[in-house]
């Protein structure tokens, strides 16, 4: 992108609107409840012929800097010192308020560009806080309408003006062709391919984090990070938008999620709380690998289970931090206890990576993102016919299925149709009346034998043709 542009202003003045209609996607939560909006959210933007990135901000209040409106308020002004250019929106409809003046005069004295856009200038009665905006002493404001679309040419107009063209145009630069990668799942996706391709260490890597509220994720990734990114303090819900950063671990570029704390489904009862877990849910989907964040001093609560099963029915790879672990006293008899429950609570993910860290102080990251890494590879592993059919008749000889109403079933061919999880396809007589407890026994095979320990497996029975079905019996 060519340049940076941050949206700022009091809460509830429609920032989010106007970032959703500038990158084209409801990406961030809006609603009616002022201060929706608390940590920064990045996004590619799209006006008319204008390309850049775009910042939506939490509303500019004044507060004690101890307090959460005044920690968010920090992250705004750090989001106005990264940004070439500010998107100063003021509400036409409501008019200027002593907030307004005030973030107004912090703005001129940033000395970046700064546009001053009066939203909501469709409603009734808003002539008056539109020529109100003139007094802030920031220029000519902009009236458009975020939620309709209207005045977007004249904000274009206007951002060319201040960022100049020569930014907001930068010469094209003809970029040598690149060599096409082709991704596991479309490697080998026929079935009877034989081929197990290597796993690519320099393809991006998409990680979710989830928890319950308050179990420490935004802490995580500000340690990963380096720095204070996300919003994070004693209070529980903080984060509501699913924000994605991205950094590099051992040069592989890593895009993690920051997703809200997930409740129980009975105790989710208000409107913004129920939108923020749906965009968490959007975030397990888009991820690769899911980091299940659990409380170390009150682990497997009934909450962190469900959660797991959640991400594993999605299909994504899970692996469970264990946050929090500064704060446990006997660390060896813990730990022993942990992974004890975790093989005896969570069967469907047997072998699943647990690792003990430490967002406060940095322990055990490290552990962490090699066990993201394992978890990325095993998820993506695909496995020869040849070896499949092999291990097939093995298994059968040892354990043949059993017959149903006197009648036995027979297992004839296995392969692998998918990777991103591991999915498998065996063709087989009799395919409905195939016993659950078999199928968890042909799973629990391939994960020893074939070493995928935590990550979800699919096994889909194909029922084999009978030439002769359709021929008519012959006297």
């Amino acid at each position: 992108m060519s340049f940076t542009v941050a949206i700022v202003g009091r809460p509830n003045v429609g920032k989010s609107t106007l970032f959703n209609r500038l990158v084209g996607k409801k990406l961030a939560l809006v609603d009616d409840t002022p201060g929706v909006t608390r940590d920064r959210r990045p996004g590619d933007a799209k006006l008319i012929d204008l390309r850049f990135t775009i910042i939506d901000t939490a509303g500019l209040e004044e507060t004690g800097p101890d307090t959460l409106e005044g920690r968010m308020r920090a992250q705004t002004e750090m989001a106005i010192d990264d940004a070439d250019l500010t998107l100063f929106v003021v509400d036409a409809k409501a008019g200027l308020t002593p907030l307004d003046k005030t973030f107004g005069e912090l703005l001129r004295r940033s000395g970046k560009p700064v546009v001053l856009v009066a939203n909501k200038s469709e409603a009734k009665g808003s002539d008056g806080g539109f020529y109100d905006a003139f007094t802030l002493g920031l220029g000519e404001p902009v009236p458009i309408s975020a939620e309709h679309g209207q005045g977007m040419i004249d904000l274009r107009d206007a951002i060319v003006s201040a960022i100049g063209e020569e930014r907001a145009f930068p010469e094209e630069i003809d970029e040598a062709e690149t060599d096409v990668r082709v991704s596991a799942d479309e490697v080998g996706g026929e079935a009877g391919e034989d081929i197990e391709p290597e796993y690519d260490e320099t393809k991006p890597l998409r990680v979710a984090i989830v928890g319950r509220p308050n179990a420490g994720k935004s802490t995580l990734i500000n340690r990963f990070l380096g720095e204070d990114r996300l919003l994070t303090g004693p209070e529980a819900g903080i984060t509501r938008d699913s924000i994605s950063v991205e950094w590099d671990w051992r040069g592989r570029t890593i895009k993690m999620f920051d997703t809200a704390g997930m409740r129980r489904k009975a105790r989710v009862q208000e409107k913004l709380e129920k939108l923020s877990v749906a965009d968490a849910l959007r975030a397990i989907r888009f991820a690769e690998i899911v980091v299940i964040v659990f409380d170390a001093t009150i682990p497997f609560e009934k909450q962190d289970l469900q959660i797991v099963d959640l991400v594993l029915r999605e299909g994504r790879a899970a692996v469970i931090a264990f946050n929090k672990w500064d704060l446990v006293e006997d660390t060896q008899a813990v730990l022993a206890e942990l992974r004890e429950k975790t093989d005896r609570l969570l069967p469907q993910a047997r072998g699943i990576r647990a690792v003990p860290m430490a967002g406060q102080t940095g322990y055990g990251l490290d552990k962490l993102m090699q066990a993201i890494i394992e978890t990325d590879r095993i998820w993506n592993k695909r496995i020869s016919t040849a070896k499949l059919n092999r291990w097939l008749e093995h298994t059968q000889v040892q354990h043949p299925p059993p017959a149903v109403s006197g009648r036995r079933i027979k297992l004839k061919y296995m392969t692998q149709v998918k990777a991103r999880p591991p999915a498998f396809m065996i063709s087989c007589t009799r395919a409905d009346a195939l016993p659950e407890s078999y199928v968890r026994y042909l799973t629990n095979g391939l994960r020893v034998d074939f070493q995928m320990p935590g990550v979800p497996i699919r096994i889909h029975f194909k029922a084999a043709e009978n030439p002769f079905e359709n021929r008519k019996k012959k006297r």
